[in-house]
Protein backbone atom coordinates (compact mmCIF):
# COMPACT_ATOMS: atom_id res chain seq x y z
CA UNK A 1 0.00 0.00 0.00
CA UNK A 2 1.37 3.42 -1.01
CA UNK A 3 0.96 5.74 1.98
CA UNK A 4 1.88 9.43 1.85
CA UNK A 5 2.68 11.51 4.90
CA UNK A 6 3.00 14.82 3.10
CA UNK A 7 0.97 17.73 4.50
CA UNK A 8 -2.37 18.27 2.77
CA UNK A 9 -3.58 21.49 4.46
CA UNK A 10 -1.10 24.36 4.41
CA UNK A 11 -1.21 27.88 5.81
CA UNK A 12 1.24 30.26 4.11
CA UNK A 13 2.20 33.38 6.04
CA UNK A 14 4.46 34.82 3.36
CA UNK A 15 4.09 35.42 -0.41
CA UNK A 16 7.39 33.67 -1.18
CA UNK A 17 6.08 30.40 0.27
CA UNK A 18 2.86 30.77 -1.69
CA UNK A 19 4.78 31.30 -4.93
CA UNK A 20 6.82 28.17 -4.28
CA UNK A 21 3.67 26.15 -3.62
CA UNK A 22 2.30 27.41 -6.94
CA UNK A 23 5.49 26.46 -8.74
CA UNK A 24 5.27 23.00 -7.21
CA UNK A 25 1.68 22.64 -8.42
CA UNK A 26 0.36 22.47 -4.86
CA UNK A 27 -2.05 25.38 -4.52
CA UNK A 28 -4.84 22.87 -3.92
CA UNK A 29 -3.21 22.22 -0.54
CA UNK A 30 -3.25 25.92 0.40
CA UNK A 31 -6.12 26.52 2.82
CA UNK A 32 -5.07 29.97 4.05
CA UNK A 33 -2.68 32.74 3.06
CA UNK A 34 -2.07 36.46 3.57
CA UNK A 35 -3.70 39.31 1.67
CA UNK A 36 -0.28 40.08 0.19
CA UNK A 37 0.04 36.68 -1.47
CA UNK A 38 -2.33 37.61 -4.30
CA UNK A 39 -0.05 40.53 -5.28
CA UNK A 40 2.62 38.12 -6.42
CA UNK A 41 0.49 35.02 -6.97
CA UNK A 42 -2.87 36.09 -8.51
CA UNK A 43 -4.02 32.48 -8.62
CA UNK A 44 -4.87 32.60 -4.91
CA UNK A 45 -7.20 35.59 -5.17
CA UNK A 46 -10.83 34.84 -4.37
CA UNK A 47 -12.02 31.33 -3.65
CA UNK A 48 -12.59 29.81 -0.23
CA UNK A 49 -9.12 30.26 1.28
CA UNK A 50 -8.97 32.01 4.61
CA UNK A 51 -7.01 35.26 4.80
CA UNK A 52 -4.64 35.36 7.77
CA UNK A 53 -2.04 37.73 9.18
CA UNK A 54 1.51 37.38 7.92
CA UNK A 55 4.75 36.24 9.58
CA UNK A 56 5.12 39.65 11.24
CA UNK A 57 1.67 39.72 12.87
CA UNK A 58 0.60 36.05 12.99
CA UNK A 59 -2.41 35.13 15.14
CA UNK A 60 -2.84 31.64 16.58
CA UNK A 61 -6.65 31.68 16.37
CA UNK A 62 -6.60 32.54 12.67
CA UNK A 63 -4.17 29.71 11.93
CA UNK A 64 -6.14 27.17 13.97
CA UNK A 65 -9.33 28.12 12.13
CA UNK A 66 -7.80 26.82 8.90
CA UNK A 67 -7.10 23.41 10.51
CA UNK A 68 -3.68 23.08 8.84
CA UNK A 69 -1.08 20.35 9.17
CA UNK A 70 1.75 22.69 8.12
CA UNK A 71 2.48 26.40 8.54
CA UNK A 72 5.00 28.04 6.20
CA UNK A 73 6.50 31.35 7.26
CA UNK A 74 9.49 33.49 6.34
CA UNK A 75 11.29 36.65 7.45
CA UNK A 76 10.59 39.24 8.65
CA UNK A 77 9.33 37.91 11.97
CA UNK A 78 8.35 39.41 15.29
CA UNK A 79 9.06 37.40 18.44
CA UNK A 80 5.41 37.65 19.45
CA UNK A 81 4.27 36.41 16.04
CA UNK A 82 6.56 33.38 16.21
CA UNK A 83 5.09 32.66 19.63
CA UNK A 84 1.59 32.75 18.14
CA UNK A 85 2.59 30.28 15.43
CA UNK A 86 4.16 27.90 17.95
CA UNK A 87 1.11 28.20 20.20
CA UNK A 88 -0.98 26.43 17.55
CA UNK A 89 1.02 23.23 17.93
CA UNK A 90 1.03 22.79 14.15
CA UNK A 91 4.20 21.72 12.34
CA UNK A 92 6.01 24.92 11.38
CA UNK A 93 8.67 25.53 8.73
CA UNK A 94 10.31 28.90 9.31
CA UNK A 95 12.52 30.33 6.56
CA UNK A 96 15.09 33.13 6.74
CA UNK A 97 16.81 33.54 3.35
CA UNK A 98 19.47 36.14 2.62
CA UNK A 99 21.21 34.90 -0.50
CA UNK A 100 20.18 33.13 -3.69
CA UNK A 101 21.70 29.94 -2.28
CA UNK A 102 19.41 30.29 0.76
CA UNK A 103 16.41 30.70 -1.53
CA UNK A 104 17.32 27.53 -3.43
CA UNK A 105 17.63 25.72 -0.08
CA UNK A 106 14.19 26.97 0.98
CA UNK A 107 12.62 25.76 -2.26
CA UNK A 108 14.31 22.38 -1.71
CA UNK A 109 12.98 22.25 1.87
CA UNK A 110 9.37 22.97 0.87
CA UNK A 111 9.57 20.55 -2.04
CA UNK A 112 11.02 17.84 0.19
CA UNK A 113 8.41 18.19 2.92
CA UNK A 114 5.71 17.98 0.24
CA UNK A 115 7.25 14.98 -1.53
CA UNK A 116 7.97 16.94 -4.71
CA UNK A 117 11.76 16.80 -4.86
CA UNK A 118 12.04 16.63 -8.65
CA UNK A 119 9.75 19.60 -9.16
CA UNK A 120 11.82 21.53 -6.64
CA UNK A 121 15.01 20.77 -8.56
CA UNK A 122 13.34 21.92 -11.78
CA UNK A 123 12.34 25.29 -10.25
CA UNK A 124 15.89 25.91 -9.08
CA UNK A 125 17.35 24.87 -12.43
CA UNK A 126 15.06 27.32 -14.24
CA UNK A 127 16.10 30.16 -11.96
CA UNK A 128 19.80 29.39 -12.27
CA UNK A 129 19.61 29.05 -16.05
CA UNK A 130 17.93 32.43 -16.51
CA UNK A 131 20.32 34.19 -14.14
CA UNK A 132 23.28 32.67 -15.98
CA UNK A 133 21.85 33.77 -19.32
CA UNK A 134 21.67 37.37 -18.12
CA UNK A 135 25.15 37.12 -16.59
CA UNK A 136 26.63 35.90 -19.86
CA UNK A 137 24.92 38.65 -21.81
CA UNK A 138 26.40 41.37 -19.58
CA UNK A 139 29.83 39.76 -19.16
CA UNK A 140 31.62 42.13 -21.55
CA UNK A 141 29.57 45.24 -20.79
CA UNK A 142 31.09 47.97 -18.60
CA UNK A 143 29.90 47.70 -14.96
CA UNK A 144 27.34 50.28 -13.87
CA UNK A 145 27.18 51.66 -10.31
CA UNK A 146 23.77 50.74 -8.90
CA UNK A 147 22.02 51.64 -5.66
CA UNK A 148 18.93 49.62 -4.80
CA UNK A 149 16.79 50.23 -1.73
CA UNK A 150 14.03 48.24 -0.05
CA UNK A 151 12.89 51.06 2.23
CA UNK A 152 13.05 54.84 2.24
CA UNK A 153 12.77 56.06 5.87
CA UNK A 154 15.34 55.09 7.01
CA UNK A 155 17.06 54.22 3.76
CA UNK A 156 17.73 50.48 3.75
CA UNK A 157 19.72 48.82 0.99
CA UNK A 158 18.12 45.83 -0.71
CA UNK A 159 18.90 42.31 0.43
CA UNK A 160 21.98 40.26 -0.56
CA UNK A 161 20.00 38.31 -3.16
CA UNK A 162 19.22 41.61 -4.92
CA UNK A 163 22.92 42.49 -4.89
CA UNK A 164 23.63 39.13 -6.54
CA UNK A 165 21.00 39.79 -9.20
CA UNK A 166 22.41 43.28 -9.79
CA UNK A 167 25.85 41.82 -10.35
CA UNK A 168 24.46 39.25 -12.79
CA UNK A 169 22.75 42.13 -14.64
CA UNK A 170 26.04 43.98 -15.04
CA UNK A 171 25.78 46.25 -12.02
CA UNK A 172 28.19 47.18 -9.26
CA UNK A 173 26.03 47.21 -6.11
CA UNK A 174 26.61 50.24 -3.91
CA UNK A 175 26.66 49.88 -0.13
CA UNK A 176 26.12 46.92 2.19
CA UNK A 177 23.07 44.81 1.30
CA UNK A 178 20.30 44.77 3.88
CA UNK A 179 21.83 47.56 5.97
CA UNK A 180 20.71 51.07 6.83
CA UNK A 181 22.51 53.86 4.98
CA UNK A 182 22.18 57.61 4.43
CA UNK A 183 21.43 59.86 1.48
CA UNK A 184 24.89 61.38 1.88
CA UNK A 185 26.68 58.02 1.71
CA UNK A 186 24.80 57.09 -1.42
CA UNK A 187 25.48 60.45 -3.03
CA UNK A 188 29.19 60.07 -2.32
CA UNK A 189 29.19 56.81 -4.31
CA UNK A 190 27.71 58.59 -7.35
CA UNK A 191 25.32 55.86 -8.53
CA UNK A 192 24.55 55.74 -12.24
CA UNK A 193 21.31 53.85 -11.62
CA UNK A 194 18.96 54.07 -8.62
CA UNK A 195 16.32 51.40 -8.08
CA UNK A 196 13.64 51.67 -5.39
CA UNK A 197 11.55 48.62 -4.45
CA UNK A 198 9.93 49.46 -1.12
CA UNK A 199 8.39 46.62 0.86
CA UNK A 200 4.61 46.81 0.62
CA UNK A 201 4.62 49.82 -1.71
CA UNK A 202 3.94 47.98 -4.95
CA UNK A 203 4.82 50.43 -7.73
CA UNK A 204 4.04 53.55 -5.70
CA UNK A 205 7.48 54.80 -4.64
CA UNK A 206 7.47 58.64 -5.10
CA UNK A 207 10.67 58.91 -7.13
CA UNK A 208 10.59 62.66 -7.76
CA UNK A 209 9.89 63.37 -4.09
CA UNK A 210 12.76 61.29 -2.72
CA UNK A 211 15.22 62.86 -5.16
CA UNK A 212 14.20 66.33 -3.99
CA UNK A 213 14.13 65.48 -0.28
CA UNK A 214 17.53 63.80 -0.37
CA UNK A 215 19.23 66.48 -2.44
CA UNK A 216 20.12 64.02 -5.18
CA UNK A 217 19.53 66.36 -8.12
CA UNK A 218 23.18 66.21 -9.23
CA UNK A 219 23.59 62.44 -9.10
CA UNK A 220 24.49 60.84 -12.46
CA UNK A 221 21.43 58.60 -12.13
CA UNK A 222 19.14 61.61 -11.74
CA UNK A 223 20.73 63.78 -14.43
CA UNK A 224 20.34 60.90 -16.90
CA UNK A 225 16.80 59.95 -15.73
CA UNK A 226 17.96 56.52 -14.62
CA UNK A 227 15.97 56.42 -11.40
CA UNK A 228 13.39 53.62 -11.29
CA UNK A 229 10.68 52.09 -9.17
CA UNK A 230 10.58 48.29 -9.41
CA UNK A 231 7.40 46.59 -8.25
CA UNK A 232 7.92 45.50 -4.67
CA UNK A 233 7.05 41.85 -5.20
CA UNK A 234 9.65 41.42 -7.97
CA UNK A 235 12.66 42.06 -5.72
CA UNK A 236 11.41 41.46 -2.17
CA UNK A 237 9.81 38.04 -2.64
CA UNK A 238 12.54 35.39 -2.32
CA UNK A 239 11.16 32.87 -4.79
CA UNK A 240 11.04 32.31 -8.56
CA UNK A 241 9.28 35.68 -8.90
CA UNK A 242 12.74 37.23 -8.56
CA UNK A 243 13.24 36.46 -12.24
CA UNK A 244 10.85 39.32 -12.99
CA UNK A 245 13.02 41.57 -10.84
CA UNK A 246 16.12 40.39 -12.67
CA UNK A 247 14.55 41.35 -15.99
CA UNK A 248 13.68 44.80 -14.65
CA UNK A 249 17.16 45.37 -13.25
CA UNK A 250 18.86 44.15 -16.41
CA UNK A 251 16.94 46.65 -18.53
CA UNK A 252 17.54 49.51 -16.08
CA UNK A 253 21.28 48.79 -15.94
CA UNK A 254 21.91 47.87 -19.57
CA UNK A 255 18.99 49.07 -21.73
CA UNK A 256 21.14 48.58 -24.80
CA UNK A 257 21.14 44.82 -24.15
CA UNK A 258 17.61 44.14 -22.89
CA UNK A 259 14.04 45.02 -23.77
CA UNK A 260 11.91 46.86 -21.24
CA UNK A 261 9.87 44.37 -19.18
CA UNK A 262 6.72 45.01 -17.14
CA UNK A 263 7.03 45.96 -13.49
CA UNK A 264 9.37 48.94 -13.71
CA UNK A 265 8.66 52.68 -13.81
CA UNK A 266 11.10 55.45 -14.70
CA UNK A 267 11.33 58.90 -13.12
CA UNK A 268 9.40 61.45 -15.17
CA UNK A 269 11.82 64.36 -14.94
Amino acid sequence: MNVTYSPRRIVSLQPSATVTLRDLGLLDCLVACTKYCADVCPEVAGGSRLIVSDSWTAQAEQIRAAEPDLVLASVPYQLEAVGEILKTGVRFLGLAPRTLADIYTDITSIAGIMGENERGKAIIATMQTRINEVRQRTATAPPVRVFCEEWGKPIISSQPWVAELAKAAGGEFIGEPGKTTTAEEIAAAQPEVVLAAWCGAGDRVPLEKIVEQRGWQKLPAVENRRVFCVNDELLNTPASSLLGGLEAMAWAIHPELFERPPGIRQISS
